[in-house]
This record gives C-alpha cells, sequence and structure tokens, in this order.
C-alpha cells in the first residue's frame, strides 16, 4: 500500500459519511440548490434590522405625506406596522412573507400615492433579497419575475424615470442576494477543502505508524521462528508483543480508514521520510518557536510512553498548530504556555498565549485553517477541542483526546 493512501474501499465508504462539525454545516449549495437553513442569532439580527429599516424609511413617508390626510395615515401606518412584523418570518417562509409585503405595500401606495411605489414596497424588496440568498434559484428568480409586474404601476406613477427606479431596486437587491449566496457557497468550498486536505495529511501520517508497526511485527516473528526450539519462553514474549503490537495497529488503523484517501501523484517523488511526530518531541518543537524570541513554558504531567501512536501524533499536531497561530496571529505575544497531562482514560492538550486579540476579530485564529485542522484531528480521535480568546487577555486552546478509541 503506498504510503499516504488509505484502502480504496475505505476511501469511498469515508467519502459518504457526515460533514465534520466544524465546516459550519452540512449544506451542499453549489449545484444552485438553497444553501440550508438561517442560524437563529442571524435570522433574529436580520429581522431587528430590516425591520427598523422599514419602520425608520417607509414609516417615516408614511407619516409626512398623510400629514392632515384624515384616516388614511393611520391605517397606512398600521400596515406598515403589519410588514415589519412580518418580516420576523422572512428566513423561515419567504414567499408568504414577500407576498404579504407586496399586498399590504401597495396597499400603502394606494392610501397614500405621495409615497412613492418603490418606497411602499421596501418590505417586500428586503425579503425578495432574502429569499435570492437563501432560497433555491429558481424560485428566486419567480419571486424577482412577479415582483416586476407591478412596473406598470410605477410607470404611471411617475412616467419613465419611476419606471426605471423601481425596476432597477428590484433588479439591484435580487443581485445583492445572488451576490451574498456565491460568497457563502465559496466559503463552504473553501472549508471543505481545508478539510480534505487535513484528513490527506492525517492519512499519510497514521499510515506511516501503521507501516512501522507493522515491520517491528515481522522482525519481532522472525525472532519468535529462529528461537522456537531453543528458548520458547522468549519465544513467547515475542508473540506476546506481536499481538500487542497487532492491537495498536487495529487502532491505527481505524483512524486511517476515516480519512479520505489523497489525490494520485499528490505525494512527492523521492521525498525523504521524517520522524514521526510525538509528545516526546515537544523540547524540539518548543525550542523551534523560542528561536523566534517567544518564551513557551512546557507543563507535562504522566508519562508519553505507551500511548496510541494516532492519539500521540495528534496532540504533537495540535500543540503545533497552537503555537503556530500564536506567532502568525497573536498581536503582541511573546510568552505562550503548553501543558500536556496524561491520564488512564485521555490525554489533554492546553496552549494559551498572552496576545491581544485583532482589533475586527474574536481572537487569535479566529475560524481559519488552522482551528479546523486542530479540530478535525481531535475528532479523528474521538476528542473534541473548544479555542477561544480568554475574559483577561490572551488566546486559550484547549483539546481532549481519548486513548480508548484508538487502542
Amino acid at each position: 500500500m503506498p504510503a499516504g493512501h488509505p484502502p480504496k474501499d475505505a476511501a469511498q465508504a469515508r467519502r459518504g459519511g457526515p460533514a465534520p462539525a466544524v465546516s459550519g454545516g452540512r449544506d451542499d449549495a453549489l449545484d444552485g440548490e438553497a444553501p440550508g437553513r438561517v442560524p437563529p442569532r442571524t435570522a433574529r439580527a436580520l429581522w431587528w434590522g430590516s425591520a427598523g429599516l422599514v419602520l425608520a424609511v417607509l414609516g417615516t413617508s408614511v407619516l409626512v405625506a398623510g400629514a392632515g390626510d384624515g384616516r388614511r395615515p393611520a391605517v397606512a401606518a398600521a400596515l406598515v406596522l403589519a410588514q415589519a412584523l412580518a418580516l420576523r418570518w422572512q428566513t423561515r417562509a419567504p414567499v408568504a412573507v414577500l407576498a404579504a409585503g407586496a399586498v399590504t405595500g401597495l396597499a400603502v401606495w394606494a392610501l397614500l400615492p405621495a409615497v412613492t411605489l418603490t418606497g411602499a414596497l421596501l418590505a417586500a424588496q428586503i425579503t425578495l433579497c432574502v429569499l435570492s440568498a437563501t432560497g433555491p434559484r429558481r424560485l428566486s428568480a419567480w419571486a424577482l419575475a412577479a415582483m416586476c409586474l407591478p412596473a406598470p404601476l410605477a410607470f404611471t406613477a411617475g412616467g419613465p424615470t419611476g419606471l426605471a427606479v423601481y425596476l432597477l431596486t428590484v433588479v439591484l437587491v435580487w443581485t445583492a442576494g445572488q451576490w451574498r449566496r456565491a460568497q457563502q457557497a465559496r466559503t463552504r468550498a473553501e472549508t471543505r477543502r481545508a478539510v480534505v486536505e487535513e484528513r490527506a495529511r492525517i492519512a499519510r501520517e497514521v499510515h506511516d505508524v501503521v507501516a512501522h508497526t507493522l515491520s517491528v511485527m515481522v522482525i519481532q516473528a522472525g525472532a519468535a521462528d529462529h528461537v522456537f526450539t531453543e528458548r520458547p519462553e522468549q519465544a513467547r514474549q515475542a508473540l506476546r508483543a506481536i499481538e500487542t503490537s497487532a492491537r495498536s495497529a487495529l487502532g491505527e488503523l481505524r483512524l486511517l480508514l476515516r480519512a479520505f484517501r489523497p489525490d494520485e501523484g499528490e505525494e512527492e517523488v523521492g521525498e525523504p521520510r521524517r520522524p514521526v511526530p510525538s509528545l516526546a518531541r515537544l523540547d524540539e518543537l518548543a525550542d523551534t518557536v523560542r528561536a523566534t524570541g517567544m518564551t513557551v513554558r512546557l507543563h507535562r504531567e504522566g508519562t508519553t510512553e505507551g500511548l496510541p501512536a494516532a492519539v500521540d501524533l495528534a496532540a504533537y499536531r495540535i500543540v503545533q498548530e497552537a503555537l503556530t497561530n500564536t506567532l502568525r496571529h497573536a498581536a503582541g505575544a511573546d510568552e505562550a504556555s503548553v501543558r500536556v497531562t496524561v491520564e488512564e482514560e485521555c490525554v489533554t492538550v492546553r496552549v494559551v498565549d498572552n496576545g491581544r486579540a485583532p482589533s475586527g476579530g474574536s481572537g487569535t485564529a479566529g475560524s481559519g485553517r488552522g482551528l479546523l485542522g486542530m479540530n478535525e484531528r481531535a475528532r479523528l480521535v474521538g476528542g473534541s477541542l473548544r479555542a477561544g480568546p480568554l475574559p483577561g487577555g490572551g488566546f486559550e486552546v484547549a483539546a481532549r483526546l481519548p486513548m480508548e478509541r484508538a487502542s
């Protein structure tokens, strides 16, 4: 089996598995279908923003245009309030909200012709933008066509200028939704690509670990055969070592089968093999970071000998990526603390730096590829990872890696 290439059947089986939690969602919208549900927090923020815009712009226009005009302004204001309330469901039922916004908007315009048709249909235009960004493309195209139907009314009220303003506004809001849709699709595609690349890297490393274990088993089997008659006790020890190595290799293979097979030709020909990283080499890693001028403090509890190779490798890579993120993204960081605790059932890793969060971000690594890779490594050994800024300053990466699944 070539290095870095899991069995073909396993790779195909993995392709049918669920998407990782760190990808930000399970929706595949690159084919033009709906990108998926809008998160509740985003939906609430969208409602407050759009409702405030409708009340501020259209509500003010109704009050100004209907001043001293009897009961019509009160009815129109009630319709504007209904539009704002209906926007609460614009992400759940955009078609119904769009229809309600169009009907109430036309009623407002009929009551107060001084309010432009474009302004009266503001709520419907906002919903059209949301539908264009989150709904199926064909449905949003039909909604765009429906919003163009009142164009003759805009021409009647405002002439060619009114018609042009109305049609241009409708097309622009629909186009804005399409732009947002394409932006989200690109983000999801980049996230999926980063996950695949990280899995390919994990597959190559775990393959190297398993290949080494199997090589040791072959040597031990040869030694057992050589001394089987003359020294049976030594032969039994070799057989027991083979059993232990085989169990470890099976655990590593289970992790290997969870990763994608890298593309053919991805591995460079003639590239020399490097020693497999492990927690035993943390001092070398810390010295590399200290060479940049940063202070790195290492704290170890428990022994790292005899750890399942996949857990050992995952813990090392998480520490490595966390320190790399500190160097690259932690503003003003000059110190990092690494704590590794090995217990009977799990390995815990905690990396903390004293950097400041960027003024426009939420932490050291945000949601970039560094955190995505660390999450993927923790997930593949059955563990968990959390990362984020600390209340008193600095950034923390903490991982818990259980040993039962990999052993």
